[in-house]
């Protein structure tokens, strides 16, 4: 046996169990995405600004719902950004305005990204009436200004409390997942795992849920990290044009809004909440860009 293995090597043959052990597909992914210098540095930004409004509060001295501080006081020891007009002192205003947003953006994100996932992989893979039906309300959607449907409903519905304006957002949010989601679920039906599960008599949610959506995890996550980015701006573009979150409640948008008044003046005031909006958003979509070429079988192949 010995003298075999011998001659196998000599002849530049490897047994099967000295071959190195393929890489999972998740494996490959992450360690794609970890490559991504300009996503990880993004993200380990994104992280400790969340870390920071998490924890941060909890030890900062001034409470977001204390006025009694002197009006427009200007940014120093006491107060590095200063103080508004009603007394209120700016970082424990940011702070709590960018754990709104971030919420806001994170139940819109999941609720747009799970109903158009859903409408999307039924149309797909239903065809047929099912599919007209899904697409004509996609479209009618999308024909409807998406900011000021929001606006009104979101003061019919809540007078602007945030979870009305985040549930309001993710009803129309959904549409361009579920179009890409519509279009991927209709390729991967056509493959020969769907077959086979057509074969053993498995029904349709079946098929849905356990072998087309599992097989659209890259184009959800992907698209899922994207919406945050968006949800972001649209509830910040609502909120400052005095539509969104209403007091009191909280969000970046509505802390702007506050202090937009003062961009000359006192600058602090307005830029401090601002520049946190843009840090969020472009965090967000760099690391989106990231994730997109990891689960992208075409980016280059890395070595087992």
């Amino acid at each position: 046996m010995n003298s075999l293995i011998a001659a196998d090597s000599a002849e530049g043959k490897v047994a099967p169990e000295a071959l190195p052990e393929p890489r999972s597909q998740g494996k490959l992914v992450l360690r794609k995405f970890l490559r991504h210098k300009l996503a990880m540095v993004c993200t380990a930004i994104l992280l400790l600004l969340v870390l920071t409004v998490i924890i941060m509060p909890i030890f900062w001295p001034y409470s977001y719902e204390d006025s009694s501080f002197p009006s427009f006081a200007k940014p120093n020891g006491d107060y590095p950004l200063g103080t508004t007009q009603v007394g209120k002192e700016m970082v424990s205003q940011i702070l709590r305005g960018t754990q709104y947003s971030l919420l806001i953006a994170l139940i819109v994100s999941i609720v747009a990204t799970t109903i158009g996932t859903v409408f999307g992989a039924m149309a797909g893979y239903l065809r047929g009436f099912t599919d007209s039906a899904i697409s004509r309300v996609t479209d009618l959607f999308l024909i409807v200004p998406q900011i000021a449907a929001a606006a009104i409903l979101a003061k019919v519905f809540g007078g602007g409390s945030w979870y009305i304006v985040a549930m309001v957002l993710a009803a129309f949010g959904w549409m361009p997942i579920a179009r890409i989601a519509r279009a991927e679920s209709m390729s991967l039906s056509q493959r020969e795992f769907v077959d086979a599960a057509r074969a053993s008599g498995a029904g349709t949610l079946h098929i849905v849920f356990k072998h087309l959506v599992p097989n659209m995890v890259g184009l959800i996550t992907v698209n899922a990290t994207l919406a945050i980015a968006q949800a972001v701006l649209i509830e910040a573009a609502l909120s400052f044009i005095g539509l969104g979150v209403q007091l009191p409640d909280t969000s970046l948008g509505r802390v702007i809004l506050e202090n937009y008044s003062q961009l000359q003046n006192r600058p602090a005031l307005f830029f401090g909440p601002f520049i946190v909006l843009v840090l969020i958003s472009l965090t967000i979509n760099f690391i989106g860009d990231g994730l997109r070429d990891a689960f992208d079988p075409r980016q280059r192949k890395m070595k087992a």
